[in-house]
């Protein structure tokens, strides 16, 4: 390819020490070439403006690794998802989320004696100290709950000042339990805080997910308690959204940390990239469109054919990075049968998502495209039958995602080689031009 004196980009042999070389002007540069566990390659580039005066252009950074990483392995084209080389299938299917965000975070699924060290730590550290509990007065009954999370996460540093240098691994220890245990319980005081409903202590005798539908559904007089498959259904919802790799919150987060900033600003910076309908807001898009379905706003065959007018989009269908499958949403597809089952919950929506994912998976237009349903597309079908309004999806998402989010910001803040992060651009902005005086500016 051609630009301004840019040649050609090619590669040398296969094997080790394979090489790229770039030819800009006459001059050939070598740049090092990356080979990951999993035979991933990435030429090196981190030399180049220093050597060469040029940048890359990677708008959205869909071709550009800004770190390495031992945490999670995601291959779009074969739809394979990996925790620590533990495949997402097996976690799922004999895992809990307690010892997956264990896994994400330390490294090792734990031994039993850890896991109950965990646990123990865990329940803790769920309480909220009572000058946060006072702090909700100050959000009004509609403020949203993203805002209200992300806020709050970020005032826990100011209630533990000794967490925010983190000094040694029974810090880091002490400040991953109280985010993961507090999450629930600031989670779920958001929504009693805009229903005008009590707030209710997390139990600790209760399990990580029931005791988040106990704070989110009971009462002073009457307990929530859940069936045996709803509690299986959020803990699978949490456990396959606890990471995936470099997406746009954990890319947030990493980010931040690597101005050395401290874990509670750091995951409350993930929040808010998190709360985008493009990111964090996905699954309710799907609720929206078969409600809108339901509703008789258009019959499921209008859909499909508004949808390849390009008149709107399918949601719950395709990913940027899964080009076959998304392992999830198979999980998730079962996880939402059986509970729906187990609590005689007939909720109209997910036949008609079944009957739209049928029609889309025998469509040649959305085949040849690769669109299959994603965890987007089950997902909110639990939520909805949990008693999670809409509004609370991303909250939901966050705190899944927060073992992810951990585990990224210690990598980084322990990798010893971290730079803060600064990307580049091309300015395409006036060239230098003179002050205009204000009484000779014109009106336009």
């Amino acid at each position: 390819m051609t630009s301004r004196g840019l040649t050609m980009l090619k590669d040398s042999k296969e094997g080790k020490g394979k090489t790229a070389y770039l030819i800009l002007d006459g001059t050939t540069y070598e740049l090092p070439v990356i080979v990951g566990t999993e035979n991933e390659h990435a030429v090196d580039i981190s030399c180049l403006r220093k050597e060469t005066g040029y940048v890359t252009y990677d708008p959205g950074f869909g071709n550009t690794g800004a770190c390495t990483s031992a945490i999670t392995y995601v291959d779009g084209e074969n739809g394979i998802l990996r925790y620590r080389g533990y495949p997402i299938e097996e976690l799922a299917a004999q895992g809990t989320f307690i010892e997956t965000a264990y896994l994400l975070i330390f490294g090792a699924l734990p031994t039993r004696s850890q896991r109950q060290e965990f646990r123990d730590l865990l329940s803790e550290q769920e309480l909220l100290h009572e000058g946060l509990r006072h702090h909700f007065e100050g959000f009004p009954s509609n403020g949203h709950p993203m805002a209200i999370l992300s806020a709050v996460i970020n005032s826990l540093g100011c209630y533990h000042p000794d967490l925010l240098e983190i000094t040694s691994t029974n810090d880091f220890l002490r400040a991953a339990a109280k985010i993961i245990s507090k999450v629930r319980t600031i989670a779920a005081w958001s929504y009693r805080k805009a229903q005008g409903l009590p707030f209710m202590y997390p139990d600790p005798k209760l399990s990580y997910c029931r005791n988040f539908l106990h704070m989110m559904h009971s009462v002073p007089n009457r307990n929530f308690e859940p069936t045996d498959a709803q509690v299986r259904a959020l803990t699978l919802f949490f456990l396959l959204h606890a990471d995936h790799e470099q997406n746009c919150s954990c890319s947030t987060v990493r980010m931040v940390q690597s101005t050395e900033a401290n874990l509670f600003a750091s995951v409350s910076a993930g929040i808010c990239a998190l709360w985008g309908r493009l990111h964090g807001g996905a699954n309710a898009g799907v609720v929206k469109m078969l409600e809108d379905i339901r509703d008789g706003e258009a019959t499921i065959g209008q859909y499909i054919e508004r949808v390849k007018r390009k008149e709107c989009r399918l949601m719950g269908f395709g990913h940027r990075i899964y080009k076959s499958f998304d392992p999830r949403a198979k999980i998730l597809r079962q996880a939402a049968h059986d509970m729906l089952d187990s609590i005689g919950y007939d909720d109209p929506l997910l036949d008609i998502a079944l009957e739209l994912a049928e029609v889309a998976l025998n469509d040649e237009y959305f085949t040849s495209r690769k669109l299959y349903p994603n965890v987007d597309f089950y997902s909110g079908i639990i939520l909805r039958a949990l008693g999670i309004p809409v509004n609370m999806f991303p909250v939901m998402f966050a705190i899944g995602r927060m073992p992810g989010w951990i585990a990224h910001w210690n990598e980084t803040n322990t990798d010893g080689t971290t730079k803060i992060h600064r990307p580049r651009q091309i300015y395409t902005g006036h060239e230098s031009r003179p002050y205009i005086p204000l009484d000779m500016r014109l009106d336009p």
